[in-house]
């Protein structure tokens, strides 16, 4: 990687908002192989989602081309609350519940950068131990409150109110920067757009505490719009979670295919570890052959396999073409009640009945006449089975575990009955 400009490489992903000492950064890396970096997220709920994992994206380019990421797990800070991006305050959680979240994001993150050339730490170690009195004569003192206030991230507050215990975020977030520039050799952090305030604080932390020549850099990310204006990361369902459990791969991978035509190649530089020339071609692929949306299904692949791995890919490519091709068969129970969660929805009870009758009970058909119709033309299915007799009778128990009954109308107007006993 000896001739891999990771920095150039950011600026034509477009991954670069602000930079504090770009000249100084690249001077660094010519002389220097041992950058390590951080990036921070508070245990605030029990998973990332797609928008939190933007910075992260960044941190394991660095990894990928030898430099040394770590993480910032931050009991401390989280226990109080970050203002960054909000117009109201947080409401605190319990202990037990952020420790809950630390294990859950921790294990998060150990998936998507390994245990090689990589740490986690938890601010709660040093902010944790840190007296009131330590902090205000150790730290207080070092930063005026006029400063304070000029900060975006507090100034967009002061007409609704901050509270102090809000107010005082930044400065436990510079106090994070130079404990890991002091202790652990970190020389950068990168953030979110709405950081660079506490970015710069911690940097000036650093250069007021171990003198101006000491190598601290920051960098900002940009924040991330899709084309239509509104922000990147959710889609009509809302979040989309990294946590299987709460977003399925199904439905990750789906989130991803399903992408706008004058998005897709901005999510591609971001989101994944193609090449310039790989994106490029899809890039044209783009132009040329929209309607086969290659780079989508190649994001969709990228992204759904560095979050859930080569399994998680595997499934959700299972789910995508039963569903497409009607081979609904093929699925598990689970992934039936993932995959058609968001589809239209009914109850049956688990007694045996005529197909007729099973489309009008549901709902499905208005009318019997419409139902033999549709039955005749080979239009119904039950549970992937083209069926075209009348008399066929539909048994609950017959699949999925007796749990659901999938009848699709024509091409792909699935329903999924739920049977009740």
């Amino acid at each position: 990687m000896a001739n891999f400009d990771i920095l150039e490489d950011l600026k034509w992903r477009g991954a670069i908002n602000q930079e504090t000492d770009e000249e100084g950064l690249r001077d660094y890396l010519a002389k220097h192989d041992d950058l390590a970096l951080y990036c921070g997220t508070d245990p605030t709920g029990d998973s990332l989602h797609i928008g939190h994992l933007i910075p992260f994206m960044i941190l394991k380019r660095f990894q990928l081309a030898g430099y040394k990421p770590v993480i910032i797990i931050g009991g401390g800070t989280g226990s109080i609350g970050d203002p960054s991006g909000r117009s109201t305050e947080r409401i605190l959680q319990s202990e037990e519940t952020i420790h809950k979240n630390e294990e859950a994001l921790t294990s998060q993150m150990v998936k998507l950068f390994g245990t090689e050339n990589f740490r986690i730490v938890n601010n709660r170690e040093w902010l944790g131990k840190m007296t009131l009195l330590e902090f205000l004569r150790d730290y207080g003192k070092l930063f005026q409150v006029n400063n304070m206030l000029n900060k975006e991230v507090v100034a967009s507050r002061l007409e609704n109110g901050i509270s102090f215990t809000e107010f005082s975020y930044q400065i436990l977030q510079a106090i994070d920067f130079y404990i890991l520039n002091r202790d652990y050799g970190v020389q950068m952090q990168i953030g979110g757009a709405d950081q660079w305030g506490n970015i710069t604080a911690g940097i000036d932390l650093i250069h007021r505490l171990e003198g101006a020549d000491r190598p601290a850099f920051g960098l900002t990310i940009p924040l991330m719009l899709k084309a239509d204006g509104t922000k990147f990361g959710k889609s009509a369902g809302g979040a989309v979670w990294l946590d299987p459990e709460k977003t399925s791969p199904y439905e990750f991978y789906q989130f991803w295919i399903n992408q706008d035509d004058r998005d897709v190649v901005k999510y591609l530089k971001y989101f994944t570890f193609l090449s310039h020339e790989e994106i490029n071609a899809l890039e044209e692929k783009v132009k040329t052959e929209p309607w086969k949306r290659e780079a989508q299904k190649k994001l969709a692949e990228e992204v759904t396999k560095f979050v859930h791995g080569e399994a998680g890919l595997a499934e959700a490519q299972t789910v995508t073409n039963a569903l497409f091709f009607g081979n609904v068969k093929e699925l598990t129970t689970k992934q039936v009640e993932t995959a058609l969660a968001k589809a239209p929805s009914a109850d049956a009870t688990s007694e045996k009945k005529n197909l007729v009758d099973f489309l009008i009970d549901t709902k499905i058909e208005s009318s019997k006449r419409q139902a033999r119709e549709d039955i005749n033309n080979g239009a119904i299915y039950v549970n992937g089975d083209r069926v075209q007799d009348v008399d066929f009778v539909v048994d609950p128990a017959a699949a999925f575990d007796g749990k659901f009954v999938i009848i699709r109308k024509g091409k792909k107007k699935y329903t999924l009955v739920h049977v009740k006993d």
